[in-house]
């Protein structure tokens, strides 16, 4: 299933997370909204490795008239990813097929590879209340959504970011942290989906060459703009 923006399902984007130290050293476990107002006030650009799955909820008879939920997982697709804020990224997925997510700050380029096809649009103001803007967005999060603690799982302390915004797909954002960095992301879009993301590699404020973030379409490639 191929991404499409800002949705962010195939990211999701979003998924949107460096040399430069943070203001102040957090304490083991500390609670996911210091670390996570910590990681964006400290982070200006970033480099890593992600791996995403899709899991669906399903309904399945069972005897009479009761049912009982299904859960479906999708074959985990796996890549690399970097980022400047705001608005500049490149998502790559390596495996199960190729395809790359590439903004430059003001147009959006999704190319698949198998397709050779190209496809851009304008970025405009769309990742203000996506999942993408998490990673890759301005500093100002709470302008757009909802921020509070959603507890500890497995050592990862969690938040939820709750879209302000009705114009979007997802209805809930949970972002794990663990010694001031994401490690995970949930993404629940309003059809019963959630893509769940894990960041490994995780490398913040690297050093970047000065045309990163500049597409490059590549060779006999159809493009298409919309």
């Amino acid at each position: 299933m191929h991404l499409s923006f800002p949705s962010f399902s195939r990211l999701v984007i979003l998924a949107g997370v460096l040399a430069a130290p943070l203001a102040a050293p957090l304490a083991l476990h500390a609670a996911a909204l210091d670390q996570f107002k910590s990681f964006v006030a400290g982070t200006q650009s970033a480099k890593g490795e992600f791996s995403q799955r899709l899991v669906r909820s399903e309904s399945v008879a069972k005897t009479g008239a009761t049912t009982a939920p299904a859960v479906k997982v999708s074959t985990p697709s796996t890549g690399t990813f970097v980022f400047a804020r705001p608005g500049k990224f490149i998502w790559t997925y390596l495996k199960p097929y190729e395809q790359v997510l590439q903004a430059d700050g003001d147009k959006l380029f999704i190319y698949d590879k198998d397709l050779n096809q190209v496809t851009s649009r304008k970025l405009g103001n769309a990742i203000g209340s996506s999942p993408a803007a998490i990673l890759f967005g301005s500093n100002d999060l709470e302008k757009n959504f909802t921020l509070k603690e959603a507890g500890t799982r497995e050592g990862v302390e969690w938040l939820d970011a709750i879209p302000k915004s009705k114009d979007t797909t997802f209805e809930h954002i949970g972002i794990g942290l663990r010694d001031g960095v994401p490690v995970a992301m949930e993404l629940r879009d309003t059809f019963g989906q959630t893509s769940v993301l894990t960041f490994t590699r995780f490398e913040r404020n690297p050093v970047l060459a000065a045309d990163q973030f500049k597409f490059v379409v590549p060779k006999g490639a159809d493009v298409n703009q919309q």
